[in-house]
């Protein structure tokens, strides 16, 4: 019985400190001991390059040119650059009809990173924009990433993920992907006060050209790698929310379980490229956010959640004790409610109800995604998710 109530109360533990535990701790430790204070010039205009990968994108390729186009810099200052290699779609002809814009194309796929690789080597100015072509920016994004670069030991931003419902959305997964990453959006606020964002999200992040490295085309999660490989070199990655990359939810669950699977194997995989980052006397404060938000993530908590239902069991079963009855009837109810959820009209004033399901489908894309990676059935190619080739709105 003892083993179960270990089993049990230790999985609770790391269950509740990732998801919010650690963030308390590091959100009092910042108020207590602000080690890092702002100290981002207002107008500060280094020489950019603008790269965004697009693959197959015809649909919404001239909207992203358009908005990209628009973005509030010193034209004279900024280099554009697409790189649409293996599309086999109109978008390099799209592309090619902007003089303003440096296209690249290859007919071979190869991955993103390989992609972004290419791109890079052909840069020629001194910060690294990345953009994804599914994307829309807000007008002022560009100079309130550069602003960040004015302190020398600054080698990367990271823009906020804004998920928009889209109009063809049938699960509601724009609501409860939105409240997701409004939930993330606050994490990355605590890590980048208490020392860095630990991996920046490929929609929008940025880089100093010169402490960028090549990555591996096998690598899934390239934002990820990218941010963290600068990091562990001594830079903080910063948060910045004013810059921020807007995209529609993908049209079903069905679409959203293709990214959060691939997500998640890129994750076990990238655990495995930065093990560096493990040697917390070298880095102990990245160390810390590293293991805290990421590795639990991925590696431990989807389990714990699996190994709380059952530890429960058998302790409600065995010692017919009233607390773990409760704990128990709790569990059954929660779950239950989320298998209903899926069953649930968008419409519906119950659709609060999804979010459970929500959830528990992301813990479930976790482990999908774990045993994808030990077989290794992912491949680095991105399987597109339907979205909407509506135009989003941004200011």
């Amino acid at each position: 019985m003892s083993v179960w109530k270990c089993i049990f109360f230790s999985c609770i533990f790391i269950f509740l400190y990732n998801y919010f535990g650690y963030a308390i701790l590091a959100y009092f430790i910042n108020l207590v001991y602000p080690k890092f204070k702002k100290r981002a010039t207002t107008d500060y205009y280094p020489t950019i390059s603008f790269i965004v990968a697009a693959f197959n994108e015809a649909a919404i390729i001239e909207k992203k040119i358009e908005n990209s186009l628009k973005l509030h810099y010193p034209q004279e200052k900024v280099e554009f650059i697409f790189i649409t290699d293996g599309s086999t779609d109109n978008t390099p002809g799209i592309v090619s009809q902007y003089p303003q814009i440096k296209l690249l194309h290859s007919p071979e796929r190869k991955g993103k990173s390989s992609a972004l690789n290419r791109a890079v080597k052909s840069a020629v100015n001194d910060i690294l924009i990345i953009n994804d072509a599914n994307t829309f920016l807000n007008t002022d994004s560009l100079k309130n990433i550069t602003r960040h670069y004015s302190d020398n030991m600054t080698g990367g931003v990271a823009g906020e993920k804004r998920v928009v419902e889209s109009p063809d959305d049938s699960d509601n997964v724009g609501g409860q992907e939105g409240l997701y990453w409004k939930y993330e959006a606050a994490l990355k606020k605590i890590d980048s006060d208490f020392y860095s964002v630990v991996g920046a999200a490929g929609e929008l992040f940025s880089v100093r050209r010169e402490l960028y490295e090549d990555i591996p085309e096998a690598t899934i999660l390239d934002d990820f790698v990218i941010s963290l490989k600068i990091a562990e070199k001594g830079y903080r990655i910063i948060y910045e929310p004013k810059a921020y990359a807007m995209e529609f939810a993908s049209a079903s669950l069905g679409d959203e379980k293709k990214r959060k699977v691939r997500i998640a194997a890129g994750g076990f995989q990238s655990i495995l490229m930065l093990t560096s980052l493990f040697k917390f006397w070298k880095h102990p404060r990245l160390t810390f956010l590293y293991i805290s938000h990421r590795v639990l993530r991925w590696a431990l908590s989807p389990f714990c959640l699996i190994l709380i239902f059952i530890s429960n069991l058998f302790l409600a079963f065995i010692t017919n004790n009233f607390y773990y009855n409760i704990c128990l009837l709790f569990q059954i109810i929660f779950y239950s409610i989320s298998f209903i959820s899926n069953y649930i009209s968008v419409n519906s004033k119950f659709k609060f109800l999804k979010f459970s399901g929500y959830f528990v489908f992301m813990n479930l894309s976790v482990i999908q995604g774990f045993f994808r990676f030990i077989f290794k059935r992912q491949t680095t190619n991105w399987e597109k998710a339907t979205r909407s080739s509506a135009v989003i709105n941004v200011e």
